[in-house]
């Protein structure tokens, strides 16, 4: 049976640091899902969008044959497809930054190990689960050592004597410390990202996909986001005005009570201090609130 034409298919991780993070996304976004008894299809219900539950391994390949349009992946798992020698070109491309599950792929030697820079991992054998990825930086360092693919337990092959050093992901560094290692070099900055198919629909899946496009825009816009409100005096505007935090352009009114103020507005989009209040508050500001913002659409 082929595929409907008019839903759009997201596929995510069913378990993993990624699941709970990307199923939160997409709620954000206004989509609710019936899951299927098997948990590995979700039917959309608030929207035609449904949601498949995966391997994160999974997911560039069932975009590439077609099965999804979109998928949430680790940029790491992405990057390492992209790279395959085999595939001419990748069958998906990144199409946003999501902002969560950030780590990074990183060498890690012993402890007791010096370490000068990657001329000193040439001919050593390095454990990773990466190995295209991991290749592909010693060949632009022009280091010649011997990769070891792993699926698992990377951070024990110093200790079983399968490997020299290793290539795993690292976000605390709590498992490198676990295992008397220590990061030594960085080869990606990984977070959450979503990708998609590389062809264009020309049937309902095009808006669909449009519209969910613009509703992450907006979760992302917000996540960090702050209303802000305060009150000035007409001659203390400006050093008001160049205090805020960054933003959207402020928005200033007249008030009527009490005659003679100003209110001014703004959707700041970083973090609001105690620090950033106390300056604005010097600038000339009265009654400063700082509000949550739930959503956005621009």
């Amino acid at each position: 049976m082929s595929k409907p034409r008019d839903r759009l298919r997201i596929a995510v991780q069913k378990s993993g640091r990624l699941s709970e993070a990307s199923q939160d996304l997409l709620a954000r976004c206004g989509l609710k899902f019936r899951q299927s008894r098997d948990k590995l299809f979700c039917f959309g219900e608030a929207l035609p969008i449904d949601l498949l539950l995966v391997r994160d391994d999974d997911i560039p390949g069932l975009i590439g044959q077609g099965v999804c349009e979109l998928g949430i992946v680790g940029r790491n798992v992405a990057q390492e497809q992209a790279l395959d020698p085999a595939r001419a070109e990748p069958p998906f491309v990144e199409v946003r930054e999501l902002g969560f599950g950030r780590c990074r792929l990183a060498i890690a030697v012993a402890d007791e190990d010096s370490y000068a820079g990657p001329q000193d991992l040439g001919g050593k054998r390095i454990a990773t689960s990466y190995p295209h990825l991991l290749g592909d930086w010693l060949r632009r360092q022009h280091v010649a050592a011997e990769i070891v693919v792993l699926n698992g337990s990377v951070e024990i092959a110093p200790r079983l004597g399968t490997a020299d050093l290793i290539c795993d992901l690292v976000s605390s560094g709590a498992t490198l410390a676990a295992n008397q290692l220590r990061e030594v070099a960085s080869i990606l900055d990984s977070q959450a990202v979503l990708i998609g198919a590389r062809q264009d629909y020309a049937d309902e899946r095009a808006e669909l996909r449009e519209l969910l496009l613009r509703r992450i825009d907006g979760v992302i816009r917000v996540r960090e986001s702050k209303l802000l409100l305060l009150q000035a005096d007409p001659s203390r505007l400006a050093s008001v005005l160049a205090a805020l935090p960054k933003g959207d352009p402020a928005t200033v009114g007249a008030l009527d009570r009490p005659a003679g103020r100003l209110s001014v507005q703004v959707v700041c989009h970083e973090a609001i201090g105690w620090a950033h209040l106390e300056e604005l508050k010097r600038a000339g500001a009265t009654q400063l609130l700082v509000l949550p913002v739930e959503k956005m659409l621009t």
